[in-house]
């Protein structure tokens, strides 16, 4: 690359015109795929993964994506500058139900919709001049990369970690699928904000995450480089209690014909206040409500009422602020502890989805059963006091555990609250009616999802069922068989009629459905469920180590090397979803014996959003702003320096137009400048020393300062700062420059370090000045 700068001459020289020089030096990268290519695992250089989230592909990038990708590429770019091993890829979680959706709206084949939007977005990519190496793309929606998904949904099988099971699911009537717990957000689905999800009972397949609740958990204390708030938001979700399983029986009364007794579990976290308990209190669903409503109708109607409260809680986005309202059900429960009677209420804020769907009322010591209590006029019994004797005793609710001890509890009078706690435990388990628990607020994975475009999964059921086949289990007829590993990929048939109605569009597909056997040949049929969209994401970074794998998902010398993941960048929306799920397939693969890390990314950097018109810019908000039009007016420098100037990256950022015009004209400055420097005589040695060394001070500082920002909190904003008060200075010396009273040797020294400074956040501008100072290679590839 050994061309001047566009039209380098005198007063004759031409501005700065992105539109020719950005393209010129965007079809030179693209001619060279070593460009960007990351050496082998044999490197000796120290190696550095910069990855930012993958995106969906819509169609079109708007400027949320190239703030998050212009940040990455920064830190690409500066890595290589330093002399490391970089890999930088590129892939789209090409899967999922906006394609589908599409597909009934336009009348196009989603996997025509989606190809097509890759190549748009792909174009738009390399026109911002993201540093990607193209050769580790990965297309989540093509069989060489679900065919992976599958082999992983057969070994967590084999395992016991894919189960099929019937239960209470999320179903998204827009939709018309399933979303798995951590897609429901405030009683709505994810994807669609006015849409309240409602509870189905389906037959669908699960991945055990719980299985893994306390690994991931535990191993947050040592993501030290990630956002608190991420690593708040998981615990929370995990959401580990611990406690006490108790069984209350439900009471007989003369009369009751039913044969076994019934109990009535609770979890507490408290059982050291369970003599205490004046009710117990069952959501309105539980099976022991709906028990006693058989043969009462007024209570039948009560629980309907709740039922609808619950719904329209939901609805409203707050079941924590619902009204607490609760009904007597006549029936009593029995304490096992010391024998005593307290009688069963149904309560509208109990849900039958949490926790066991029960609790035991201790209105003394906690807030929100004091609340009830007062409503109702539900006795209140002390339980539990301070340590240290007091005159007056502490207002009730008193909730405090620590220099608490028990009172009129029994054997456990007087003790701690701990001590109490342990024994009580023990003594449950010791007699039967309960023990020490751990519960979790995190559900398994469902990840059945009744659509079209996803990934098949690898199960038929064998209509006939067989026995006896060698080394194969028995299976009743109609029971679950898992493809052998040599059937995989399960592909998609890619032209069907897609429709909402009548569960999952494959199920209507003949000749995807009709199969045979693996094991004894007979007739079968085909899974027609697909999988969550957030599986093609769990693990898509792995591939990228080896995307052209076709044995294996990737080889484990290479990941092994690359990962962990040294800086992964992407929202905090994603906190839940995406992250979690691929904490847990990491574990899962570690588990496998595929790879030796526990977590996918030592450090994650989650961006502000950008805000348009006072709204998080969107496609549904109808505020997007193509960089494509920005680019036209601008340059693609201009667009993604304004991106990473106009505001911390962690903060949002209020889209402004002139601020783009604002970072064109500085570095139309910047060229100018430089243009007036390739005019200088060699031999001018200067005759201000005061300036030079004024000079050179506000370049040390600037670099000082960016080297500063992009090994700490990454304000590039207050990077490009920098670079604007050296240019200023410069600007300033200009009359000296002129008057040729400032060295060639220091000039040189500035605009070298100049271009070098600019590479990262301008790459092209950093590039044609690079080569108009002699430079060689590509401006960010000198190590």
């Amino acid at each position: 690359m050994q061309e001047q700068a566009s039209g380098a001459g005198g007063n004759e020289r031409q501005r700065y015109n992105p539109a020719e020089i950005e393209p010129k030096w965007q079809a030179r990268w693209d001619a060279d795929p070593a460009l960007y290519a990351a050496e082998g695992h044999d490197s000796a250089k120290g190696k550095f993964y910069c990855l930012e989230m993958l995106p969906y592909p819509s169609g079109q990038l708007h400027m949320g994506h190239v703030r998050n990708y212009s940040i990455g590429d920064a830190l690409a770019r500066f890595m290589w500058m330093r002399g490391h091993n970089v890999l930088h890829p590129m892939g789209w979680d090409a899967f999922g139900l906006p394609a589908e959706n599409a597909a009934l709206k336009n009348n196009t084949p989603p996997r025509e919709w989606t190809l097509a939007n890759i190549a748009a977005m792909r174009r738009q990519m390399q026109r911002m001049g993201f540093s990607y190496d193209w050769a580790t793309e990965v297309t989540t929606c093509l069989p060489e990369y679900y065919r992976w998904n599958q082999w992983f949904f057969l070994k967590m099988y084999e395992r016991d970690l894919a189960f099929r099971k019937k239960s209470k699911v999320n179903w998204c009537p827009e939709c018309q699928t399933v979303l798995a717990n951590e897609q429901v957000i405030d009683g709505r689905c994810w994807r669609h904000e006015d849409t309240i999800v409602e509870q189905r009972d389906l037959t669908q397949w699960f991945l055990r995450i719980t299985q893994y609740a306390d690994e991931l958990l535990d191993g947050l204390d040592k993501l030290d480089g990630w956002p608190e708030k991420v690593r708040t938001m998981q615990r929370n979700w995990i959401g580990r209690s611990e406690g006490t399983l108790v069984d209350f029986a439900v009471a007989r009364e003369e009369g009751d014909a039913t044969e076994t007794e019934q109990k009535i579990s609770v979890f507490t976290t408290r059982v050291d206040t369970i003599f205490g308990a004046t009710s117990v209190q069952l959501a309105p669903e539980h099976p022991v409500a709906r028990s006693l409503a058989a043969c009462d109708t007024t209570l039948a109607s009560e629980i309907d009422t709740m039922i609808a409260q619950q719904k329209a809680a939901r609805e409203a986005g707050d079941l924590g602020a619902i009204e607490k309202d609760g009904v007597a059900t006549g029936r009593m429960a029995v304490n096992p502890y010391n024998g005593e009677q307290v009688p069963i209420w149904i309560a509208n804020y109990i849900l039958a989805d949490y926790g066991t769907g029960a609790i035991m009322s201790v209105p003394a010591h906690d807030e929100r059963d004091f609340e009830f209590a007062q409503k109702y006029g539900l006795p209140v019994k002390r339980v539990i006091v301070p340590a240290k004797a007091a005159e007056t005793l502490p207002e009730l609710p008193y909730t405090a555990e620590e220099d608490s001890v028990l009172a009129d509890s029994g054997p456990w009078t007087g003790k701690t609250c701990e001590a109490a706690q342990q024994e009580m435990a023990v003594l449950a388990k010791a007699n039967g009616f309960g023990t020490a628990t751990v519960t979790y607020r995190l559900k398994d994975w469902g990840v059945s999802r009744q659509r079209y475009w996803g990934t098949p999964i690898p199960m038929v059921y064998c209509e006939g069922g067989h026995a006896g086949v060698a080394g194969a289990p028995a299976v009743e007829p109609g029971g679950v068989v898992p493809l052998p590993e040599s059937a995989l990929p399960v592909v998609l048939p890619e032209r069907i009629e897609i429709t909402q109605e009548g569960g999952s569009p494959l199920g209507k597909v003949a000749e995807f459905v009709k199969t045979t056997c693996p094991v004894c040949s007979g007739p079968a049929r085909r899974e027609t469920d697909t999988m969550d969209t957030f599986v093609d994401s769990s693990w898509y970074f792995y591939r990228y180590t080896d995307a052209k794998n076709a044995a294996a998902p990737f080889a484990a010398e290479k990941v092994n090397y690359w990962f962990p993941i040294d800086q992964y960048i992407g929202g905090v929306e994603h906190a839940i979803l995406h992250l979690i799920y691929s904490r847990f397939w990491t574990k899962v693969m570690r588990d496998l014996g595929l790879v030796k890390n526990d977590e996918p990314a030592a450090r994650l950097f989650t961006q502000g959003m950008v805000i348009k018109d006072g709204a998080k810019m969107s496609k549904s908000k109808g505020n997007v702003v193509s960089p494509d039009d920005m680019i036209a007016r601008y340059g693609a420098d201009a667009t993604r320096m304004y991106a990473l100037f106009a505001a911390p990256p962690d903060r949002d950022l209020d889209w402004q137009e002139d601020g783009v015009a604002g970072v064109s004209r500085f570095l139309s400055r910047v060229y100018r400048l430089a243009g007036d420097y390739l005019e200088y005589p060699a031999d001018i040695v200067g005759s201000a020393p005061a300036a030079e060394a004024r000079l050179l001070r506000s370049l040390h500082q600037t670099i000082g300062k960016i080297t500063q920002d992009f090994s700490g909190r990454w304000h590039f904003n207050t990077s490009i700062a920098a670079i604007m008060i050296l240019v200023n200075e410069i600007d300033d010396l200009e009359p000296l420059i002129l008057q040729r009273k400032i060295s060639k040797s220091i000039l040189d020294q500035v605009f070298r370090s100049l271009t070098l400074l600019l590479a990262p956040f301008a790459p092209f501008l950093a590039q044609e000045l690079w080569i108009s100072l002699g430079g060689e290679g590509a401006v960010f590839r000198l190590a």
